[in-house]
């Protein structure tokens, strides 16, 4: 899964600014999530179109970037997702964002955004949720 991350200082009407461009370039969005952190407004978004979506957020002056992000299936329980960070933080991966997804039927849906997606995806292998059983 493809999500685009928009770091801008903090402005009122972000959200709305970002939405009504994206609309207008006929881009549907999928999830968005804000933040604010220290100064900073941090958007994290997922659209049909990521390519059209970023060059629109680029001409409208977003500094805005698409990374790569892992969707794992964990158990819905205390402590699921502190044993899937630990462990890639144990195997040296580093965790640019994390976002849960979804919640259902004692399972979640985790986006994880990692810098070497194929290493981190071994070391979490066997805490993941395997539905072919």
């Amino acid at each position: 899964m493809k999500q685009i991350t928009i770091i801008a200082q903090t402005t009122k009407g972000l959200i709305a600014s970002i939405s009504e461009k994206l609309g207008q370039a006929g881009i549907n969005i999928e999830s968005i999530a804000a933040m604010v952190v220290q100064d900073r407004d941090v958007v994290t978004l997922t659209v049909d179109t990521y390519d059209k979506a970023l060059l629109v957020l680029r001409d409208a002056g977003y500094n805005a970037f698409s990374e790569d992000a892992e969707i794992i299936n964990i158990k819905d329980e205390p402590g699921a997702l502190a044993k899937i960070t630990r462990r890639l933080y144990e195997g040296g991966i580093n965790v640019r964002s994390i976002r849960l997804l979804y919640r259902q039927y004692g399972e979640a849906l985790v986006a994880v955004a990692m810098d070497s997606p194929e290493l981190g995806m071994e070391l979490i292998q066997d805490l993941l949720v395997n539905r072919s059983k």
